[in-house]
Formats: C-alpha cells, structure tokens, sequence
C-alpha cells in the first residue's frame, strides 16, 4: 500500500488534461478506493474525435485500485447490420480476466429511450459493478419495503384463492436493500456535453462504494458528473479528460459545487 505522503502527492480534487493511460501510468499502485465512469460506448458518438485503449485502461485502472475498491463501469452497446456488438459484456469479462470480480451487474434504466425502429424500445445500459476483491465500503441504498410488518416465509397455493402464505416467521422490516435496477429521468442535465449521465445516478454510487475522504477517479470525467457528486459527498476526487472544452465544462461545474458549499 502506498503511504500517504505518496498519494497526498497526487493531484487531488483536480481534473487532468490528457489520455488517460498516460496518466493514469503516472499514479501510484493502490491508491484509488473508487472508479465510477462511463466510457464512449463503441463509435456512437465521436467526443471531439479521439481514440482510447480499453486493454490499457482496463489494466491500469486494477493496478491503482486498492484492495477491495470497486469499478461502477457504466456501458452501452452500438447495434451495426441489425445486431446489437455485445462489446459491453466483452469488456466486463476482460476485466474479470484480469482478476477483477463481477460483483454485480446492475441496470440504469431511462425513461426516454432513443428509437429503435424495428425492436422494442431500447431503455436500459449496464452498470457493471467490478471489485478488487471484497468490497470494502458498502453503503446500501434502502427503499420502503412492500409489505412492511408483514410476515415473511414460504409461499405454498391455494386452490381456487391465488398464493397464500405459510409459516411466516417473523415481521418484514419496514425499510429493504435497494434492487439492483436504477431508474433515472434522463436529459435534466445541461452541461454542454452529447451525452452526461445523470447527477443522481454517480451519487448514488458514489455514496453506496465509497467512505468520506476516499478518493473517487473517473478517467473520461466528460462533463464532471462522478466529480461533482464526490465533491458534494465529502470524497477526494481525480478526474481525466482528454479533451480541453470538457475539461473546461467538469472544472466550471466542480467551481458552481464549490461555492455553493
């Protein structure tokens, strides 16, 4: 592990200007505690036109997280000659090649899909939870519990009346874990990049993998979201941003959160 006197040296609550395995070839093993980004999803969009390496991302980004950090990896697929490239799933078993656990793979679902003309509307993306190890911080997010104070226990039929339960055992809880399906209204942020997920989404990964003080990295920061909501959070942050107008966009935002704290 590295002392703290050698992460302290890094450039912190910063957004860096640069391809991102460059810099991230700069950092120290095992400093990072947390990875919540979303990556340019095959050719969809061009983002100023630059290229990245996922291999080389891929492996620098397990070499600076610490033992029982977490990636939220938050990826789409394009769909070419009628077929959807699979591309995010490719990504998410490299990295388990590479000794990363798929700890859960979750869904961010929209609530204004793009058209998809001859197939069902496409609405969700995956959000690919990957941990080195255990995860370290868990902080669940919890959601009122449907039948609170009712007894929980098998279900066995009952002719002719639908399910009934049988030997409850003791009262549900009022409040439950938070399911694995995120919904969030989508295009409420007006940041001036094509395509920023939404604030609440990287705050609530943000608040679920990480501890206050723990530093929060998001190598394509695109219009600062992670950053903003670790800032907000009490969390050091690292941004990586190789194209100057959204570093422009993710430092202006991180500037409008500082003041108003």
């Amino acid at each position: 592990m590295p002392s703290s006197s050698v992460i302290s040296s890094l450039p912190l609550d910063a957004v860096l200007l640069g391809d991102n395995c460059e810099r991230l070839a700069q950092f120290p093993p095992e400093c990072v505690d947390l990875v919540v980004t979303s990556p340019p999803y095959d050719d969809l969009r061009t983002y100023g036109g630059h290229s990245w390496d996922f291999y080389g991302v891929a492996w620098l980004l397990k070499r600076v997280l610490k033992p029982g950090g977490v990636i939220v990896w938050n990826v789409a697929d394009a769909t070419k000659d009628g077929s959807e490239t699979g591309t995010s799933m490719r990504q998410a078993l490299h990295f388990q090649s590479l000794g990363m656990n798929l700890h859960d793979t979750m869904i961010y679902a929209s609530d204004k899909p793009p058209l998809t003309h001859n197939r069902y509307e496409q609405a969700w993306e995956y959000m690919f939870v990957l941990t080195k190890g255990k995860p370290k911080a868990w902080n669940p997010l919890v959601r009122q519990a449907s039948n609170p104070g009712g007894k929980s226990g098998k279900f066995i039929h009952a002719a002719n009346a639908g399910y009934a339960q049988a030997n409850g055992t003791k009262p549900t809880a009022e409040k439950v874990v938070e399911r694995n399906i995120w919904s969030y209204a989508t295009g409420q942020e007006k940041s001036g990049h094509p395509a920023p997920f939404p604030d609440q989404l990287a705050r609530d990964h943000v608040a679920s993998w990480s501890n206050p003080g723990d530093l929060v990295l998001d190598p394509f920061a695109g219009s600062g979201t992670t950053l903003k909501a670790a800032k907000e959070l009490g969390r050091r942050f690292i941004g990586i941003e190789i194209n100057p107008e959204y570093l422009a966009i993710c430092n202006r935002r991180i500037a409008q959160e500082m003041l108003a704290l």
